[in-house]
C-alpha cells in the first residue's frame, strides 16, 4: 500500500500514516469487504447483550453462578460476547494503525488520514461512492466535506448527505 510515508508536524510517533489520493481509492475494494463484516460482528453482539440480558431478567444474578442451570450457555454467551468485542476493536485498530478512520459503520463512512494544500485532512469517502471525491479538515466533520480539487464532476455529483 502506498502512503505518502509522511508522518503529522507533532512527530513521527503520534500522527498516523497519511495517504495519496491514489493509494486510498486503491484501498477501498478491501474496505467494501470489510465493512459488510465488521457490520455483522456488531449485530450479532447486539443479539449476544439481548440473550444475556434476557437470561439476567429471568434469572436474576444468580445465572452467573457455576451450578446454575444455564450456567453453561451464559458462559458460552460471555465467551462469544469477548470474542466478538475483541474481534471488532482489533480490526479498527488495525485499521486506525494505517491511517483510516471509520466513522460510521452502518453507513460505511470512512476518512483516510491525507494531505489537502499542506494540511492534513480526511479524504472522506462513503459506502456506494466509486472513489474517494471529497475531503475535510480533521474537525469538520462529513457535513462539511468538500470536493477535492481536479476531480471529475461524476464524483463531485455524490449524494452529500450520510444516510
Amino acid at each position: 500500500m502506498e502512503r505518502t510515508g509522511r508522518r503529522g508536524a507533532g512527530g513521527p510517533a503520534d500522527l498516523p500514516h497519511l495517504w495519496t489520493l491514489e493509494a486510498a481509492n486503491a484501498r477501498l475494494p478491501t474496505l467494501e469487504e470489510l465493512l459488510p463484516r465488521l457490520r455483522g460482528w456488531v449485530a450479532r453482539l447486539g443479539e449476544v447483550h439481548s440473550e444475556i440480558e434476557r437470561m439476567r431478567e429471568f434469572w436474576g444474578p444468580e445465572v452467573g453462578s457455576s451450578d446454575h442451570v444455564d450456567h453453561e450457555i451464559k458462559m458460552r454467551l460471555d465467551a462469544e460476547w469477548a470474542n466478538l468485542t475483541k474481534r471488532l476493536e482489533d480490526a479498527l485498530a488495525s485499521l486506525r494503525a494505517e491511517g483510516i478512520e471509520v466513522k460510521n459503520l452502518e453507513t460505511g463512512l470512512v476518512d483516510f488520514y491525507g494531505l489537502e494544500d499542506g494540511e492534513v485532512v480526511f479524504l472522506c469517502w462513503q459506502h456506494g461512492e466509486e472513489e474517494i471525491g471529497f475531503y475535510h479538515t480533521l474537525t469538520g466533520g462529513f457535513a462539511n466535506r468538500r470536493p477535492i480539487p481536479g476531480r471529475g464532476p461524476a464524483t463531485a455529483a455524490h449524494s452529500r448527505s450520510p444516510g
